[in-house]
């Protein structure tokens, strides 16, 4: 028999005795089912050959490990090895009695010897290493590899070449280092999951009201409670700090886990959970794993839940996706199984504390003061800005910078999907979509929002993105009267700025000839600000470019502003005076329009100024 120590991400432990060979799977047939998403029906097997334990994964898609290693296969299993499937970690405590604990070498001899036959091996001459050193002492091993050795030779016909060197056990340092770590943070995360399962049942969190107590009034009495039940563990090891792991399980009980000390982390600006053991932050722009993780999916879903509950959304099988925002502000994106193949994923794009101005992009090197005294000096205008750019370039930023440039006495109507903008504006509406309930009933679109914000009498709307039909609507606003209003959008440069708005206008089902979708852009457009991320994490404002109208049937642009980085970084003005301030009250400087600006690297290495 097979003896195994089994434990879930649950919590649930216990010790059972199997025979070979062992099929596991989420198939009923299975001799260790294992009830679970990430589990194929037949997922992995277990069994013996020529006297040595072999492991084999059957092609499964969430994969098989042993000791923190992806395996297709592995042999020979030993007494403490560790092996996890889906949730379902695996450990070896005692082998069949006709296996026995052997080294790989001679596990692979044993394979070969079962695959040539049965027969019996002829006596092999001594085994001496290749130095002429003599082999290890241990005479039964000794016999057994030579046994094999001589099998092989007269199976094959041909000679082995002599070992290289002794077949000695590994050296006790070895036992120690990245194995004694893995031990210990295994060790480590199984009690984490213990006292989380038990300050759970303790406080009865799913029959409470969370949401009629104030968030310190409930991690203040799940702090006492859990204090209350380490004062009286005994299993608890005495190497494992109380206070950290007391802090650590009431962050994920009734806050946010693991994200908690990053999101109070000025310098990470944007978190993204793969899966409950891998998280990644961004900071300066650049990606890093961080050595935090969950205790298990059910706990990422339940902070999930934690953060859209309020806003009155929700997620599951039925919706596994979720767009929602934290009391910061901060944007939040969910995706749960069975969408998200290997467990639930999270990602966070943090937001400043306080609100921006445009001395901090100035200060950030993300445009020279040129071009911050042009888009101000055209959003007081009242000209129409289009922001646009890739995920993660900054547009948003940008967005929220501009809207601070519309004069006090304006009525502003922001619109968006997940409320994300912080207008500093005396005058400011709100208004934010919402999905479909439960019955699939309730939805209020963008568009419908576009559309009722124009009854609202405002003077400027600002649409947070722009992703489909509202687009439409979005352009009839400015050319009806709503001049200067703001959006942003996804696109690679200004051109393809253009082309995705005749698509978006195309997708709102207007039976219109293109000639007259691009009639309607470039009447209603003045300008296209192009952000970038570059591949040192560089936010920066790539070009700002001027819509003049229409000639051939093609919607004619010119460059006012371009960064430039051939002979060496730097901003650059056209020298051309934008056409949208003919006839205007005041003409833009001749000096703005005329200027070069190079970037300069700061010593404190990275960052970039004017």
């Amino acid at each position: 028999m097979l003896e195994m120590e089994l434990a879930y991400e649950d919590g649930r432990s216990y010790q059972k005795a199997f025979t070979l060979p062992l099929l596991i799977g989420r198939a009923p047939e299975c001799s260790l089912p294992v009830r679970s998403w990430r589990v194929a029906r037949q997922h992995a097997r277990i069994l013996e050959r020529g006297g040595v334990l072999f492991l084999e994964d059957l092609g499964s898609l969430g994969g098989t490990f042993i000791n923190g290693r992806r395996v297709a296969e592995h042999g020979p299993l030993s007494v403490g090895d560790e092996i996890i499937i889906g949730p379902c970690r695996l450990r070896l405590i005692r082998v069949p009695a006709a296996v026995r604990p052997v080294s790989a070498d001679t596990g692979l001899q044993r394979m070969a010897q079962a695959e040539i036959g049965d027969a019996q091996p002829a006596q092999p001459d001594a085994i001496v290493c290749a130095d002429g050193r003599p082999p290890h002492s241990d005479s039964a091993l000794t016999s057994e590899l030579s046994s094999a050795r001589g099998h092989i030779e007269a199976g094959f016909g041909s000679q082995l070449p002599a070992p290289a060197c002794d077949l000695v056990p590994p050296p006790q340092e070895l036992l120690h280092g990245p194995f004694q770590q893995e031990t210990q943070a295994s060790e480590y995360l199984r009690h984490r999951r213990r006292l989380h399962k038990a300050l759970l049942n303790a406080l009865d969190l799913r029959r409470r009201d969370i949401l009629a107590l104030s968030d310190e009034a409930l991690r203040r009495e799940a702090t006492e409670v859990l204090s209350g039940i380490l004062a009286q563990d005994a299993d608890l090891p005495s190497e494992i700090e109380r206070t950290g792991i007391l802090q650590q399980v009431v962050d994920e009980a009734v806050g946010l886990g693991p994200l908690e000390p990053l999101l109070a982390d000025t310098s990470v600006s944007e978190i993204m959970v793969n899966t409950h053991e891998e998280i990644y932050v961004e900071r300066g722009g650049r990606l890093l794993r961080h050595q935090s993780g969950f205790s298990s999916e059910q706990a990422v879903v339940a902070i999930i839940d934690r953060i859209v509950a309020p806003l009155g959304r929700r997620v599951d099988e039925g919706s596994p996706m979720v767009d929602a925002r934290l009391r910061d502000g901060s944007r939040v994106n969910a995706v749960i199984p069975p969408i998200a193949l290997r467990g639930p994923c999270l990602t966070i794009r943090k937001f400043p504390q306080r609100r921006l101005e445009m001395q901090d992009l100035l200060a950030a090197g993300s445009l020279d003061t040129y071009m911050a005294e042009f888009l101000s000096f055209s959003v007081a205008a009242r000209k129409s800005v289009v922001v646009s750019g890739g995920t993660g370039s900054g547009k948003t930023t940008l967005l929220n910078v501009l809207s601070n440039c519309i004069p006090a006495g304006e009525r502003v109507i922001t619109i968006e999907d997940a409320a994300e903008l912080r207008l500093n504006h005396a005058h400011l509406i709100s208004l934010e979509s919402r999905p479909p309930n439960t019955e699939g009933k309730g939805r209020v679109e963008i568009r419908d929002l576009v559309r009722n914000a124009l009854r609202m009498r405002p003077d400027r709307i600002i649409v947070g993105e722009c992703r489909g039909a509202e687009a439409f609507d979005m352009l009839s606003a400015m050319n009806t009267g709503h001049e200067g209003s703001l959006t942003t959008l996804h696109a690679n440069s200004p051109r393809d700025a253009l082309s995705r708005l005749e698509t978006m206008v195309l997708m709102a089902g207007m039976d219109l000839p293109l000639a007259a979708i691009r009639e309607h852009i470039s009447s209603a457009v003045d300008l296209i600000v192009q952000q970038a991320r570059l591949s040192d994490g560089r936010r920066l404002v790539t070009a700002i470019v001027e819509v003049t109208g229409m000639e051939a049937g093609r919607i004619q642009t010119q460059e006012l502003f371009l960064y430039r980085q051939d002979i060496e970084p730097r901003f650059e003005g056209c020298g051309v005076q934008p056409e949208c301030f003919h006839g205007a009250e005041q003409q833009v400087p001749l000096e703005w329009l005329n200027q070069r600006t190079p970037l300069h690297a700061r010593e404190d290495g990275g960052q970039w100024s004017c």
